[in-house]
């Protein structure tokens, strides 16, 4: 089978499509004839050795496509069933092995790319607004990078919970994706500084979260938009690490509450997996949930994809297509 694999960390070059042994799936494990890859900024992490696994690596964690082999004792799915994954690394190829427990099985009303393409953005926009910080009716949420796919996510779900939304963007472009998503205030942080449009948007009150997943460039404002006992949810670094603070400054800014979380611990079990995907394609499948497919590439071109995203030009989910 094909695949794409790094032997070393790196720009985009290191990226290698080759040939390797198609794999057998082992006890409690399946193998996935994938149709369609999810393509995230983990990805890039892992390419350039931010987050290191044993080389070569293959690349990617999120895919969608059809039960091909089944190994000893799963009982969750059968071979034919259409299934999604997540936070599996080794989705960059035309086969992939996953536990079975960590398959979500796909309506048939639910498109496979659509499904694809909001697993992992949209998990973690369902943990990030129903768990981390369970966003209640007339809330305050600070979303950064709002017009992006995980933003724009972000945005839809956070209105569902009846949040008020103001959203941050880099471009005019992404402002008009953000209001279409349903954010309620959009600033162009390019343009002004958001740190005060946020505050004069509140009446110098603040927000009740801030959802970071652009980090360096945005946290330590980010910080300064939070009402007193407000939530600093930091869940990714598109940007670069957010520096670090002494926990101490969290108490004069108004005994800020920061976390870092991560999908994996908000998706622990095969029911709480379930219960949150299953939110997901009802939106989908219901229209209220909206999934923006901007760009898909071929296997091969996985170096571009990587470009793409990297260039901060994304307008919503990249799929690579095997």
């Amino acid at each position: 089978m094909k695949t794409v694999r790094v032997h070393g960390y790196g720009e985009v070059e290191v990226l290698k499509y080759e040939e390797v042994e198609k794999p057998e799936p082992g006890e409690g494990q399946v193998r996935v004839k994938i149709e369609a890859v999810g393509v995230n900024f983990i990805d890039i992490y892992h390419r350039i050795g931010r987050y290191q696994g044993s080389l070569p690596l293959t690349l990617g964690q999120e895919g969608g496509g059809v039960v091909d082999a089944v190994g000893p004792n799963v009982s969750e799915v059968r071979p034919g069933d259409r299934v999604v994954y997540a936070s599996v690394q080794g989705s960059y190829a035309e086969y992939a092995i996953v536990p079975a427990w960590m398959l979500v099985p796909v309506p048939n009303d639910v498109d496979m790319q659509l499904a694809t393409a909001v697993m992992l953005q949209g998990t973690t926009a369902h943990y990030l607004t129903h768990s981390t910080y369970p966003l209640k009716q007339g809330e305050t949420a600070l979303v950064h990078a709002a017009g992006g796919g995980a933003g724009g996510l972000l945005v839809q779900i956070a209105k569902l919970r009846g949040a008020r939304v103001i959203g941050t963007v880099s471009t005019d472009e992404k402002a008009a994706l953000a209001r279409k998503a349903g954010a309620d205030e959009v600033i162009n942080y390019t343009q002004v500084d958001f740190e005060a449009e946020v505050k004069h948007i509140t009446n110098n009150k603040g927000v009740d979260v801030v959802y970071d997943s652009v980090g360096k460039d945005t946290f330590e404002k980010g910080l300064n938009c939070l009402r007193k006992r407000g939530y600093m949810v930091l869940f990714g670094q598109s940007s670069g690490p957010a520096p670090q603070i002494d926990p101490q400054s969290l108490n004069p800014k108004g005994s800020l509450f920061l976390t870092r979380p991560t999908l994996g611990h908000y998706t622990a079990d095969r029911t709480e997996l379930l219960s949150r995907t299953n939110d997901l394609f009802k939106w989908v499948a219901s229209g209220e949930l909206k999934v923006r497919i901007d760009k898909t590439f071929s296997l091969a071109e996985a170096a571009e994809a990587h470009r793409y995203l990297e260039g901060r030009q994304s307008k919503g989910k990249i799929l690579l297509l095997p």
